[in-house]
């Protein structure tokens, strides 16, 4: 991919921008080239300073606050950058429900980007220097397999034509039952994607996990076939049906180098053998532990609990369908 073409000007610019996000304290030019692979591709210092000049022209011009500070209090010979998170963050800001179906897409859309490589490097050149980083401002990224949700396409359909569904529900305990929805919105509540609406079954309105979704979701009767509540409020119906269990104990195998999340939660942890690590992790939710679980892909392995087990398989069953029918 040529270094000019829009896609990788985009890479590039996001890769500056997660840079500048990282630290605490203001980077030199040097250490920005050194950690955006981009940059590291100029053929000369004068490619570079161009390169670096017009990318800082640009974040500004999309608002984004590129503060210029000296990187030593006592000498201002040598300016450094970054970006100030509080200035960074926007304010909370309240959408209607047409608006919320197509930022939901979107926001889909955008983590299935291939973002890890590249941005990952980046911040691992970064720790490389000892960087200071600011562990407020940006998420961790490790290479996973991303498993979305098969029922996510169908659900968003519907929610759009306003057209019923039906699907087959796996609850919290595992049992499952079918369910007839006329779906309002598609909703994604800490980092989790749900489907509010109206039970036709229990003549109340609902809201369901996709992730507890079993099977193919089918459409029922004619499009534009009800009305969606003006004063639905998708949040905070989540927040009301979704109560935490008591924390449960699962057994996992992490394969060395990977899963560092799961070896930062887990209660003990002890050396299989050269290649792998068991952890003993606490859960409150099985489904939502499997939706984290089997983004890693071979590198994770459940040992215990069987419910746990089966959550994990089921997911990693429909991604490999998903690709095979890709």
């Amino acid at each position: 991919m040529s270094s000019s073409s829009p896609a990788a000007k985009t890479e590039r610019l996001l890769n500056l921008v997660i840079c500048l996000l990282y630290t605490r304290q203001p980077l030199s030019k040097q250490r920005i080239r050194d950690a955006v692979p981009q940059y590291g591709q100029a053929t000369s210092d004068e490619s570079f300073d161009r390169m670096f000049e017009r990318d800082k022209d640009e974040l500004r011009d999309l608002g984004i606050p590129l503060r210029t500070e000296p990187l030593d209090p006592y000498f201002d010979d040598e300016p450094g950058y970054r970006i100030d998170r509080r200035e960074y963050a926007l304010p909370e800001i309240a959408f209607e429900q047409d608006e919320l179906a197509v930022l939901g897409l979107a926001s889909r859309t955008w983590q299935q980007a291939s973002l890890a490589g590249a941005a990952a490097t980046a911040m691992r050149k970064l720790e490389a220097a000892d960087v200071e980083r600011d562990t407020g401002s940006i998420v961790g990224l490790e290479p996973r397999v991303r498993t979305s949700e098969p029922a996510f396409g169908p659900v968003k359909d519907a929610v759009l034509k306003r057209q019923a569904i039906t699907f087959s529900y796996r609850k919290a305990g595992g049992d499952a039952s079918t369910r007839h929805l006329q779906p309002w919105a598609v909703t994604n509540w800490h980092g989790r994607w749900y489907v509010t609406g109206y039970d036709q079954d229990r003549a109340a309105s609902r809201a369901f996990r996709l992730g507890r979704i079993d099977g193919r979701v089918r459409t029922q009767g004619r499009s534009d076939a009800y009305d969606i509540p003006a004063d639905h409020d998708p949040v905070q119906q989540i927040a009301g049906t979704e109560v935490e269990r008591e924390p449960q104990p699962a057994v996992l195998r992490v394969r060395a180098g990977a899963g560092n999340a799961l070896r930062r939660r887990a209660r003990t942890r002890s050396e299989v053998d050269d290649d792998w690590s068991q952890l003993d992790v606490d859960f409150a939710d099985a489904e939502m532990f499997a939706d984290e679980i089997a983004e890693f892909g071979p590198a994770v392995r459940v040992i215990d609990p069987p419910e746990l087990i089966d959550a994990v398989v089921r997911r990693l069953t429909g991604a490999r369908d998903q690709n095979l029918e890709a």
